[in-house]
């Protein structure tokens, strides 16, 4: 099992400087040039340009500036636009000129906001979707099979944005059993945390409650047709331990290669929930380095998109080994 944890992780790092390079060389490469933006468009002239690209090291070859960008994460990196020398500690990302802030300063800030929405919203769908599944698949064909079809495909087919208005109306406007969802930190006001980010979470749940609920049934519909079930039934196992351990452990490798995934892609993906709440995940950060042409920020985003994603199928790899022994050959 150390073997197998230890070769995934050697490939998600390998993944991980491959990724890099070629995201820093995209970036670097297109017609918007960084120390254009730190020059600035009034008071930029021919000779103060050169002088930004020189202190910036823009016109350093690119594999150099490539180096100065991973020796950045380990060592840190000293940035300047002038007289001034500002100092990135690592792991450095890069330096934000319109924040005038480092880039991994200003996604932390913005990060807690989107994990709170992702873990919260993820563990809804994870819940009711695999539970709706297993109990659409015992009651295939039955009027509470096409009920939840029809509840969960109908949530399903309503714009996110369109929900997101629904629920602040009813809950917020009329009811007004909720405040209008701002973020409250989780160490400051638990129960403030809940109350503000529960709407956003219904949201994003409804958006990926149905893969999971056609998963698990199908899943389980095709587990309970093998061999090792009409065994485990015939050595008089019960039917909740022969759906629980046998049954729903033999649908779980799909749905993992989902949520790993579709969590990935949430929290790094969430603009238009956020934008529709008004908070400040790392979504909507993203729309306003790509508005105001922040290449390193950009940069930094897209380089953590691609961590977060790695990390989740690295993960997912090492969840294969523990519910699959046969993985750990492989």
């Amino acid at each position: 099992m150390l073997g197998y944890v230890v070769r995934r992780l050697l490939g998600a790092i390998a993944v991980m400087l491959a990724m890099s390079a070629v995201v820093y060389v995209l970036f670097y490469l297109m017609p918007a040039n960084p120390a254009q933006l730190v020059c600035g468009p009034k008071t930029c002239t021919a000779d103060r340009l050169a002088m930004v690209e020189h202190s910036l090291g823009l016109d350093e070859p690119l594999y150099v500036q490539y180096w100065h960008f991973l020796s950045g994460l380990v060592v840190g990196r000293d940035f300047s636009s002038g007289p001034s020398v500002l100092h990135c500690p690592a792991p450095c990302l890069g330096y934000s000129f319109q924040y005038t802030e480092p880039v991994l300063d200003k996604i932390l800030e913005a990060l807690p906001v989107s994990l709170s929405i992702v873990i919260g919203a993820a563990l809804l769908w994870l819940t009711f979707g695999i539970g709706a599944g297993v109990l659409s698949a015992l009651r295939r064909g039955r009027w509470l099979d096409h009920a939840v079809n029809v509840v969960v495909l109908g949530g399903f087919a309503v714009p996110a944005f369109i929900t997101s208005l629904l629920l602040l109306m009813v809950f917020c406007v009329y009811l007004q059993w909720l405040p209008f969802p701002s973020y409250v930190p989780f160490d400051e006001d638990p129960l403030g945390w809940a109350q503000n980010l529960v709407l956003p979470w219904i949201v994003l749940a409804l958006v990926q409650l149905p893969p999971y609920v056609r998963l698990s049934r199908s899943g389980v519909l095709e587990t309970l047709t093998e061999d090792h079930i009409r065994t485990a039934r015939a050595y008089g196992l019960t039917e909740r331990r022969v759906i629980g351990r046998h049954a729903l452990r033999g649908a779980l490798s799909p749905l993992i290669t989902v949520a790993a995934a579709d969590i990935a892609a949430v929290l790094t993906a969430s603009m238009l929930t956020e934008t529709a709440f008004g908070l400040p995940g790392l979504g909507r950060l993203m729309v306003q380095s790509v508005n105001q042409i922040d290449l390193p920020m950009v940069v930094g985003m897209t380089l953590l998109i691609g961590f977060v994603i790695v990390l989740c199928n690295a993960i997912a790899d090492v969840l294969y080994a523990v519910v699959d022994r046969r993985v750990r050959v492989a």
